[in-house]
């Protein structure tokens, strides 16, 4: 048996610190996720009752599964705002610090960037520009480490995807130069 009063803590120089202010409160977030879903219950179920949500002499309409699962996450929404509502707790305890959110930002942003990126240029030229920009600016690691680790893994992207297996994947400008 492992001994529990003996624990390993690593500390993270790049911590976010503790006296970051905060952003968002956990009850914030909990009504605005639960409104959205709620909308997307709203939306879907909407969508689905107009291509038909009940029976007919076959059987079930092509809505009538996707309608209830809809009616669930209504339900299911509904609940979590009224909790949000209730909770006097969850009011005061922060969700997100500023230091926090700048963290997540600084993934989320350039992930949404290859996205777009990936639409205009392809998937290997973005993904070569995320991987570098990402070694090199989040890692710190050395510009040309980047760029190799790069090449080297869009690479082999190319080759398992394309070649190998000859999967149809998004084109950009550098590919249809190359002829492919």
């Amino acid at each position: 048996m492992s001994n529990t009063d003996h624990e390993i803590v690593v500390d993270d120089p790049t911590a976010p610190e503790d006296s970051s202010p905060a952003v968002a409160s956990k009850r914030a977030v909990d009504i605005v996720v639960s409104l959205l879903l709620l909308a997307l219950a709203i939306t879907l179920g909407w969508d689905n009752w107009r291509t038909g949500a009940s029976w007919d002499a076959t059987g079930p309409q092509p809505g009538y599964f996707p309608f209830y699962l809809s009616v669930i996450l209504g339900a299911a929404s509904l609940y979590g705002l009224g909790a949000a509502f209730a909770s006097r707790r969850e009011a005061a305890e922060t969700f997100v610090t500023r230091a926090q959110l700048r963290r997540v930002m600084a993934v989320f942003v350039p992930t949404f960037l290859f996205c777009l990126a990936t639409q205009y240029l392809g998937l290997y030229v973005a993904s070569f520009l995320l991987i570098a920009g990402f070694m090199r600016v989040i890692g710190r690691i050395a510009l040309w480490k980047s760029l190799l680790t790069a090449f080297v893994f869009t690479a082999a992207m190319f080759v398992t995807f394309d070649i190998a297996f000859d999967v149809i994947m998004p084109k950009g400008p550098l590919e249809a130069v190359l002829g492919r």
